[in-house]
Parts: structure tokens; C-alpha cells; sequence
């Protein structure tokens, strides 16, 4: 598996985050999500500042397919994960982690201090994986109507 930074508008980029948003959203109403719900969802939570100085997109290369993403903003200090996603044929491989210990790396040789996310109890997967990685749950900070629970991590 290979890591590499990808441009959010790039073909390989939107291809994961279509499957990301479409497991989240049918997560979320508890069927399949419709083509519209999706690419609502889409709308909702744009990635294309996930690049130069407010961001990074990266993704995991197995052969010749994605099959992982992770994102980060940059907000002064402070690293904000978004669009973390493993395809479910990959997960239990470390590849989250990897990606992760990868966007550690990264804003640490920023500066970034501190690593924060929000997310949902129902991507059990994700919270899994985070406290495994040592986040901590927190009090929130956004007003997120989809998320119900916030971690951060000390780098």
C-alpha cells in the first residue's frame, strides 16, 4: 500500500469520497442513500480546500486502486481530520492507520499541535479506530447536526 497526496477535484479523490459519503448517508437514514442524497451530501461537505495552505488530502493505493482516504484542515495550530474512509472489502488491514500516522507526520512537520475530529457513535469503525490511535472524546466544538461525539489528540 503506497500513501499519497492527491488533489481533492481529482478523478481517483472524488471516486472515495463519493463511496465515503455514500456509506455515511446510508448509515445515516438506515437504507441505501439515493443519487441525490449523495450528491447533497456532496454539496454539504465540500473537500476542495483540502490543498496548499488550508489542507491536505491523501490516499491509499493498493496496486492501482484507491481504497482509503484522509483529509486535514489546517486551522492555525490545530489539524481537523475530515473524510476518513476505509472501502469495508479493507478494513482490519491498518490501512486507517497508516493513513493516520501519515496526517500525524504531516502536521507535525506543519507545527500543527493538536489533532481534532467530530463524527457519529454509528461509524463505529472510525471510533474505534481513533481511540485505538489514542484521540480522546472531548466537549464539542462545532454544531455539526450529524456528529455526536468529538475527539482530539496532543501531537
Amino acid at each position: 500500500m503506497i500513501i499519497e497526496t492527491e488533489h481533492p477535484g481529482a478523478v481517483r479523490a472524488r471516486s472515495i469520497v463519493r463511496a465515503y459519503l455514500t456509506e455515511v448517508a446510508s448509515r445515516w437514514y438506515g437504507r441505501p442513500a439515493t443519487s441525490a442524497e449523495v450528491e447533497q451530501a456532496l454539496l454539504d461537505e465540500p473537500s476542495d480546500d483540502l490543498q496548499g495552505d488550508t489542507g491536505v488530502f491523501l490516499v491509499a493505493v493498493d496496486g492501482v486502486s484507491v481504497v482509503a482516504c484522509a483529509g486535514v484542515r489546517f486551522v492555525g495550530d490545530t489539524g481537523e481530520l475530515t473524510k476518513v474512509f476505509t472501502l469495508p472489502e479493507h478494513r482490519g488491514r491498518g490501512v486507517g492507520s497508516a493513513l493516520l500516522r501519515h496526517v500525524e507526520e504531516l502536521c507535525r512537520a506543519r507545527g500543527t499541535t493538536t489533532l481534532r475530529l467530530d463524527t457519529r457513535a454509528e461509524l463505529a469503525e472510525a471510533c474505534a479506530l481513533y481511540e485505538r490511535l489514542g484521540f480522546e472524546r472531548v466537549a464539542p466544538f462545532t454544531d455539526d447536526p450529524y456528529s455526536d461525539r468529538w475527539y482530539a489528540r496532543a501531537l
